[in-house]
């Protein structure tokens, strides 16, 4: 393994154990802080209970998306050394101002995890909407980041260089609100998800129900309504991407000869050496309207472009079916999930529980997936058209060992997690006084 790819399995593979931290971190909070405003509202003390449990989850998160977040910020300067001597000046508002929204955050788990009963109610909860709200600041700023790579703003590039640098208008790139708000709608469909479908288990085991029950309602709602929403971001998304990387597009379709009124591919198996898409599902012009808003749209295939700046194709393009088909289940699931709210008796049914039960994980994979598709689908840039990844790595050697340290050190903070959260959960069956 030489030193390019070791970097790349590096960070794809922190990334993709960060992002997961770093969403439920995001979310988990507004969970927190409904259930508190139910417990000032009713004083029912299943809903105590239930903030009381969450709250926990949040410091986990809190902490381990800090820890693994920190390892992220040493790896961009350990493994791509080239990329942070000139994108550090340009995109490091973004970050700074990221670092103020994780510092007012620590400062609003410190007041919420230690105020209860010393400070006025009203402020204590209102501390823990500040938990939520500088979470979401802080992916968004993050995000920024990133669609600066997927879209380079704020300098001019003369001969090799940066020059002329505005950090505003870096970090308001063109493809920011795309990407902020697909992500952000991705975090709570995911976390919404994945935090139901944990509860719906619980349920569905007749462990507690009555505790795991509201707690799978309050979830639900929030995970429901993004996955809803999600299919409108991912149309401004693509749309974003086929004015600004008509590559990417076309890898993510698998779609190799620029025509009009291009066809929508679900499924298939591509044939990279050949240049083909088998046993797929097409649908007629569908493509052209997706990304252009006209069905006889002329659509830019692969073949258009110079073959060195070609991604992998079969991976965005697997990477995108994934995502869209657990984006339309979990749209599809949230449908029932309302309908249900007028009938009731599916609450009842145990199929109810045990079908949210499985989709938890639907919404972390999609996620996942997706972040495969912006990476992957980017290559072989780090910055879009202005550096290539190979330009921007490390030359000193040994990079292998350094990705072996960062499987051993995630792993061990993952199962510590699962540890800490499986607790929680106990903590949850046991029965109220």
């Amino acid at each position: 393994m030489d030193n390019l790819d070791a970097a790349r399995l590096q960070m794809a593979f922190t990334l993709m154990f960060h992002i997961v931290f770093a969403c439920i971190g995001m979310v988990m909070p507004f969970f927190m802080v409904v259930s508190h405003y139910k417990w000032l509202k009713t004083r029912n003390p299943i809903y105590l209970k239930l903030t009381k449990a969450w709250q926990k989850g949040v410091a986990i998160f809190f902490v381990t998306g800090a820890v693994s977040g920190t390892a992220l910020s040493f790896e961009l300067g350990l493994l791509w050394p080239e990329f942070m001597k000139h994108a550090g000046p340009i995109i490091g508002m973004p970050f700074s101002l990221e670092g103020a929204a994780f510092f007012v955050e620590a400062l609003a788990i410190g007041f919420y995890l230690y105020g209860w009963n010393k400070l006025n109610e009203r402020f204590h909860w209102i501390t823990g909407v500040i938990i939520g709200v500088s979470g979401v600041a802080s992916g968004i700023l993050v995000v920024s980041a990133n669609s600066w790579m997927n879209a380079p703003s704020g300098f001019d590039y003369v001969d090799g260089k940066f020059l002329n640098i505005d950090p505003v208008e870096a970090l308001l790139n063109p493809a920011w609100f795309a990407q902020a708000l697909h992500m952000t709608l991705a975090a709570f469909a995911a976390t919404g998800f994945a935090v139901a479908g944990i509860h719906a288990w619980q349920v569905y085991k007749k462990r507690n129900p009555e505790v795991h029950a509201k707690a799978f309602h309050i979830a639900i709602v929030f995970g429901g309504i993004a996955a809803l929403l999600q299919p409108l971001s991912g149309d401004i998304s693509a749309k974003d991407v086929a004015q600004r990387q008509p590559v990417k597009l076309a890898a993510m379709e698998a779609h190799y000869e620029t025509k009009k009124g291009v066809p929508l591919f679900i499924g298939g198996i591509v044939d990279e050496k050949n240049k083909t898409v088998s046993h797929k599902i097409e649908i007629p012009n569908a493509l052209s309207f997706l990304a252009f808003g006209d069905f006889d749209a002329e659509v830019r295939g692969l073949n258009d472009f110079p073959q060195d700046e070609l991604p992998p194709v079969a991976i965005p393009h697997y990477a995108f079916q994934i995502m869209v088909t657990m984006g339309g289940i979990m749209a599809m699931s949230a449908l029932v999930y309302f309908i249900s709210v007028r009938r009731r008796k599916w609450w009842e049914k145990s199929w109810f529980w045990l079908a949210f039960a499985i989709l938890a994980p639907a919404g972390y994979i999609a996620l996942e997936a997706g972040w495969v598709v912006t990476e992957v689908g980017r290559q072989p840039w780090i910055i879009h058209k202005i550096m290539r990844t190979k330009d921007a790595v490390t030359p000193m050697p040994g990079m292998v060992y350094s990705f072996y340290f960062y499987v051993l050190l995630y792993t061990i903070l993952t199962l510590t997690v699962i540890w800490l959260m499986r607790r929680q959960i106990k903590v949850l069956n046991e029965k109220i006084d």
